[in-house]
């Protein structure tokens, strides 16, 4: 077996999606999202997205990181990119088929994954209705640690009353994860070292963490629309319930046993991963849109950030620009676990 890849390689959110109905037909494909279809409401903005976890943990596995990347910024709009690398030139899509529509808390047990099922397109979880409506109730955003911190502290809760039912309608095991926000340009964990310069934000198996820096937001950039925060909390939340799943775990052993990391075929797996957990982030703004904290602004600002992907030159392990955006609508517009089955949709619909 190959060794395992750096605990740092680029790899992100939020994030990137698979789907197919709960009572899922199973020989029934799911299409991906057209690329333009439900646009950005706004003018689109982007940030970077982040790098390949090294494979997960079981009993004994590796821990692993999945990262936001930090943003740039091109002619004076604000990329705000969740996993993703380089951003590939547009493409024609598919039509979409009509398919049934530190704060720790309780801790579990470091990269514990007990319960989940190690399987991608067939697991479980992609036959579970997507996330009930859920009511957050949020501090007002301010761009200082204090309050953004309290701001992911509270949204947290809410991401939990969302996607626990998920979970255990199909039997798959659910607990809350850990916070941490570190600060500093430079931030550790069990998944090893990552800086400001390489992500925004990121998740880590080893301890089943979402880190959330204050450094690492953007938020001279992004400035004071909370709705690009929350899809980013959003994105890393995406990862944690794939770890629960099994999903991660299954991913990861094809994506890095014996193979390549750079491969092709592995790249395409992080693409995967990473688009799924775009397209979790829509569902969860769907089911708080309208609803306590998250108004129409925090929902449009959401959806008009997520218009980004890997750059020219990068790894292509995260998705295109056209399709974070796309797979990202997909979940806020189709409301189902099964439509974010990204494990079914053609290599073409997850490049």
């Amino acid at each position: 077996m190959q060794p395992p890849p750096p605990p740092n390689p680029y790899y992100g959110q939020q994030p990137p999606p698979s789907y197919n109905p709960y009572p899922m037909p199973p020989a029934r494909p799911v299409m991906p999202p057209p690329v333009h279809a439900h646009g950005p409401l706004g003018p689109p903005q982007r940030l970077s997205p982040y790098p390949p976890p090294p494979p997960p943990r079981r009993p004994s596995r590796r821990p692993f990181v999945t990262l936001f990347l930090i943003g740039l910024v091109v002619l004076g709009v604000a990329v705000i990119g969740l996993s993703g690398h380089g951003r590939s030139r547009q493409r024609t899509a598919p039509t979409p088929t009509n398919l049934p529509t530190s704060v720790p808390t309780n801790s579990p047990g470091a990269g514990s994954t007990d319960g989940g099922v190690d399987k991608l397109g067939d697991n479980p979880l992609f036959t579970a209705a997507g996330p009930g409506p859920v009511t957050c109730t949020l501090p007002r955003w301010q761009s200082v640690p204090a309050a953004s911190n309290a701001y992911f502290t509270a949204a947290l809760p809410c991401l939990d009353r969302a996607w626990q039912p998920v979970l255990q309608s199909v039997n798959l095991p659910f607990h809350e994860p850990k916070l941490a926000f570190p600060s500093g340009k430079t931030w550790s964990s069990p998944c090893g070292s990552v800086s400001q310069e390489e992500a925004a934000a990121f998740y880590c198996n080893g301890d089943q963490t979402l880190y959330m820096p204050m450094s690492g937001l953007q938020t001279d950039e992004i400035g004071n629309r909370p709705g690009a925060y929350l899809a980013v909390f959003a994105h890393e939340y995406g990862h944690f319930v794939q770890d629960l799943s099994g999903v991660l775990t299954a991913a990861h052993k094809q994506e890095y046993d014996g193979v390549d990391p750079d491969s092709p075929a592995s790249l395409e797996v992080s693409r995967r991963i990473e688009l799924q957990a775009q397209c979790f982030s829509g569902l969860f703004l769907a089911a708080a849109a309208g609803r306590g904290s998250v108004d129409n602004t925090v929902a449009r600002d959401a959806q008009n950030t997520q218009d980004r992907g890997d750059q020219p030159g990068e790894r292509r392990d995260h998705g295109t620009s056209e399709h974070a955006s796309a797979w990202w609508t997909q979940g806020f517009v189709k409301k189902t676990v099964a439509q974010c089955n990204t494990w079914v949709a053609s290599s073409a619909d997850v490049q």
